[in-house]
């Protein structure tokens, strides 16, 4: 059955770690050959364009979006390194887009292992509520507001905006009440965009018009 998927996901991956010295030498090479114009012809075909290969360090990744295409391009890296004699060790993960994490799928995780990935699940669905400040000058405070809100409905989230007496009249107080992992993911959204307000209201506030 053929297999079909979107080409800008990248759904599945590899993680190759070589056993060798020079790593970085070993992980160019290969890479050259499983992309480069001496490659033969048989690994050519098997290791499809749209497989993404990037390296760091000792580790090489390659990302499909279908897991027969990540199954060829596993193969062919595995023909490579048995040529030139390189010992690895590969992990094949899938991601969970309820978890926003890769999980290992090959070879199956240890009991251990397994207790552990299970016990982070958990914390990450855990719900709690943060208070959280960000700063918006006056005159893009709406604007601001209205992004934060939008991008809390598209996280799932519960976000009320906080009066205190506290606060400057600079700052904003958001309460975000949802499991932990989505508040994390909102906090760093929050400060993205606080960080791009700044700078749009000081090109307000500097432009001569």
């Amino acid at each position: 059955m053929t297999e079909s998927y979107d080409p800008d996901e990248r759904d599945w991956r590899v993680q190759v770690e070589l056993d060798v010295g020079d790593a970085t030498h070993s992980l160019r090479d290969l890479v050259g050959r499983l992309r480069g114009p001496s490659i033969d012809r048989q690994i050519e075909e098997r290791v499809s364009h749209d497989v993404v290969i990037t390296h760091d360090g000792k580790l090489l990744f390659a990302y499909a979006a279908a897991e027969g295409t990540l199954r060829a391009a596993r193969s062919a890296i595995e023909d490579v390194l048995r040529a030139d004699g390189v010992r690895a060790s590969m992990r094949v993960s899938h991601w969970d887009e309820r978890l926003d994490a890769w999980r290992q799928t090959d070879p199956a995780l240890g009991a251990d292992a397994q207790r552990a990935e299970d016990a982070a699940e958990r914390d990450a669905e855990a719900v709690e509520t943060r208070m959280l400040v960000a700063s918006a000058g006056k005159m893009v405070r709406v604007e601001f507001e209205q992004s934060i809100r939008r991008w809390a409905d598209e996280l799932g989230v519960e976000c009320e905006i906080v009066e205190h007496p506290h606060l400057l009249t600079s700052q904003v107080g958001f309460s975000v009440t949802g499991p932990k992992r989505k508040l994390d993911e909102f906090s760093q959204g929050l400060a993205a965009e606080e960080h791009a307000t700044i700078r749009t209201e000081r090109a307000v506030m500097m432009s001569p018009l």
